[in-house]
């Protein structure tokens, strides 16, 4: 039984605390905590159990010092703002207290995600005895586990793998994204890239377009290239693949609103003048676009997010597609969010039940695909995220 801190209460922090108090055998003692404590009040009141709330400004290290060292928890959960990440990690050193998050660290002013900040603590978490898993969301996070999984058990040697993330639901907005506007814009609006021949090769943005045949009914989607951070750790700890790519689903209406959203200016993520005062055009969009948390109740459909992997098996070619499909309604009967933040939460959960239960440990920082994928595909699936792996025909071109 483990005391944690959940920072952040967005779409995925209330998914996270929904399904940390599902495992009160685990989970004996939650705080929520957030810039807008009246946030976390609100997520408390669907939770039978009790939890307890606070209020913290992550982007104060000091504040946060304090705060852990009031609650006293065994791990700090971190689904705060990317841009917050460092901060985090420098209160847990400071407290010696094990670390996770669901995305990497991003710098405010620059419209670029790497790890090379967050890998950059590994000798200081090393020598303070305390562990920080990366990426434990679904995209990064599952999918790193699935192509763990299948270099585990399905495949002798893998060659390529495609990401492949497909939201087939709809909200009924004119223009809304299902996450974080101003993070969801900052993501798609730069360069694509992807890993080929040991190197980065790039691309316009969403300049690069596939079809995608999605099973259970969900059917043939456009599919864009994008680049995503676990594909940087993939090809760090897989070094062998020859390839490694991501890629994700978008309506004509929304790359339509989008466009014209970057010929007018609102994208831009640098400061602006604008009646004396300084705004930055991204961040007044995103006080104009629906909350993300809003959309739960609206929207209906489901996702798919899967790993195509290509490889060899016992001297033979082999394809093979490991996925998951949520149901955006169910997730919202359950937690009170759509499938976006649900498949973003479960993992982050999970990914604490394994530090906490000492089936993932370590002293340093980690990224999901070192550690054995067994465990934890074991208890995803009932906790919410079951899991399929089918044979495809042929890899993806």
């Amino acid at each position: 039984m483990s005391s944690v801190l959940i920072v952040g209460a967005g779409g995925v922090g209330q998914v996270v605390a929904h399904k940390c108090a599902q495992q009160p055998e685990i989970f004996s003692d939650i705080t929520l905590a957030s810039r807008t404590e009246s946030k976390c009040k609100a997520i408390a009141k669907q939770i039978k159990r009790k939890i307890r709330t606070a209020q913290v400004d992550a982007d104060k290290v000091p504040q946060m010092v304090k705060l852990i060292k009031r609650v006293k928890p065994k791990l700090v959960i971190n689904v705060a703002l990317p841009y917050q990440d460092l901060h985090i990690m420098d209160a847990c050193l400071a407290t010696g207290v094990d670390y996770l998050d669901t995305a990497n660290y991003e710098p405010l002013d620059k419209a670029k995600f790497e790890y090379k900040w967050q890998w950059a603590y590994q000798s200081r978490f090393k020598k303070a005895g305390i562990m920080a898993l990366l990426g434990s969301g679904f995209d990064p996070g599952v999918t790193n586990v699935y192509t763990a999984w299948l270099h585990k058990h399905e495949f002798d040697s893998i060659e390529t793998i495609d990401i492949v993330d497909a939201n087939a639901g709809s909200h009924g907005q004119p223009f809304a994204t299902n996450f974080n506007p101003e993070i969801n814009i900052r993501e798609i609006t730069q360069r694509g890239r992807f890993w080929e021949n040991k190197s980065w090769q790039e691309t316009d943005p969403l300049s690069v377009r596939r079809s995608f045949d999605f099973p259970e009914g969900i059917g043939p989607m456009n599919i864009y290239l994008l680049y995503h951070e676990e594909l940087e750790s993939i090809a760090k700890h897989f070094p062998n693949l020859k390839r490694a790519r991501f890629w994700m689903t978008f309506s004509e209406n929304y790359l339509n609103h989008l466009r014209v959203l970057q010929n007018v200016g609102m994208t831009r993520i640098d400061p602006v003048k604008f009646q004396g005062k300084e705004i930055v055009p991204i961040q007044f969009l995103k006080a104009l676009l629906p909350d993300p948390a809003s959309l739960g109740p609206l929207t209906k459909g489901r996702t798919c997010i899967g790993v195509v992997a290509q490889g060899r098996k016992n001297g033979k070619d082999k394809v093979a597609f490991i996925y998951n499909i949520c149901d955006h309604e169910a997730a919202y009967r359950e937690v009170k969010s759509q499938a976006i933040s649900y498949t973003t939460g479960v993992p982050a959960a999970v990914g604490a039940e394994m530090m906490l239960t000492g089936q993932w440990r370590g002293k340093g920082v980690f990224n999901m695909e070192q550690f054995d994928p067994d465990p934890f595909l074991e208890v995803i699936g009932p906790r919410g995220l079951p899991w399929k792996v089918v044979p495809l025909n042929a890899p993806m071109d």
